[in-house]
């Protein structure tokens, strides 16, 4: 089904997409294999497959760039395709540093000179999606487009177990969950609440294996380290609404499971507003994970995407001209719905 919202495309529904599905066998599994480059001091695990124009993949918090293992081959045919472990994350270093959207995003920047990639359009979900835009907003001269999937920063709710993460004593959480006979415990109450079909049901399986992939107390740390960063009990702290009218000139594409239980879709519909000439994709009956739950579809829409609109040609006087401008109507309408809910 399609709509129209601000003018531009929407679209819902599961159904037929004009995808072969054997393209997920494009690349084989060993061109996907982590590599590893020091950066700042830091191990920093990547993986890189394919060539032509370059497309980064951010990971979600607790996440690694294992999530897109099964979608880069696909894009592998056509492009140089880039899905790197965020600090503090999989397979890179962990240390007691700086895990903030804007750190991240330097950190996006700098792998990418080690790489000798200029520009790229970057695919950011849930916290990667932040990163993404905060990458886009420190470095917009490096931004050729922007695919934000289930992604933070625009909205202030988040799942209550997020928000109780981010307590005093988070770690006894982490570590508590992590425990043999707790783990099972865990399994048996995600199980039940997936079987009465509930939205938080539809990720829970998701969201345990991210606590699953927390073996020790240095990840733990990474973890809640991150999370706070961007997250306090009240729900997410860090909005990029503020800012989303510098999206003019940016193809700015918002991939959203109508299910979402982390970042709900009204958040999807709120950002294609703020946002000026952004499309807006909705997985129905997905999660917070449309890319697993409909990969063909992923696929075919970010190379649709990609294939269908010009790279953002930023200037520097254009940059001055919106920030003199300021925000429209829809980020003043915005802003107000923010604060009306804190």
């Amino acid at each position: 089904m399609r709509n129209c919202i601000g003018g531009e495309r929407v679209t819902t529904g599961l159904g037929p997409h004009a995808w072969d599905r054997s393209r997920l066998r494009s690349v084989s599994e060993d061109d996907v294999q982590l590599r590893h480059h020091v950066v700042h001091g830091y191990r920093r695990a990547y993986r890189i497959a394919g060539e032509g124009p370059a497309v980064l993949l951010v990971h979600g918090i607790g996440d690694s760039s294992a999530t897109w293992v099964d979608l880069m081959p696909g894009l592998a045919r056509r492009y140089t395709v880039i899905a790197p472990d965020l600090l503090g994350h999989g397979s890179s270093d962990k240390p007691r540093a700086d895990y903030s959207v804007a750190a991240y995003a330097n950190g996006m920047r700098d792998l990418l000179g080690v790489l000798g990639i200029d520009r790229a359009t970057l695919v950011g979900h849930s916290l990667g999606g932040g990163v993404a835009m905060q990458f886009a907003y420190q470095f917009p001269e490096r931004t050729e487009r922007l695919v934000l999937v289930g992604a933070g920063g625009v909205g202030r709710e988040v799942n209550p177990f997020l928000r109780a993460v981010s307590l005093p004593g988070a770690d006894l959480i982490l570590s508590a969950l992590s425990l043999p006979g707790m783990r099972q415990g865990t399994r048996l109450f995600t199980e039940l609440i997936r079987r009465l079909n509930t939205d938080l049901g539809q990720d829970a399986p998701e969201l345990l294996n991210l606590v699953d992939a927390l073996p020790d107390a240095t990840s733990r740390s990474a973890f809640i380290r991150t999370l706070r960063s961007v997250v306090d009990w009240r729900g997410q702290v860090v909005t990029m609404l503020d800012r989303c009218y510098l999206t003019q000139g940016m193809p700015t594409m918002l991939l959203w499971g109508s299910r979402d239980s982390v970042a709900p879709v009204q958040h999807a519909h709120g950002a294609h507003a703020a946002m000026p000439g952004s499309r807006l994709e909705i997985f129905e009956g997905a999660g917070h994970f449309p890319f697993h739950a409909d990969p063909a579809r992923f696929l075919a829409l970010v190379e649709d995407f990609i294939e269908t609109t010009r790279p953002a040609d930023w200037s520097t006087e254009r940059w001055r001209e919106l920030l003199r401008a300021g925000r429209g109507v829809e980020g003043d309408f915005q802003l107000a719905s923010e604060r009306s809910a804190t």
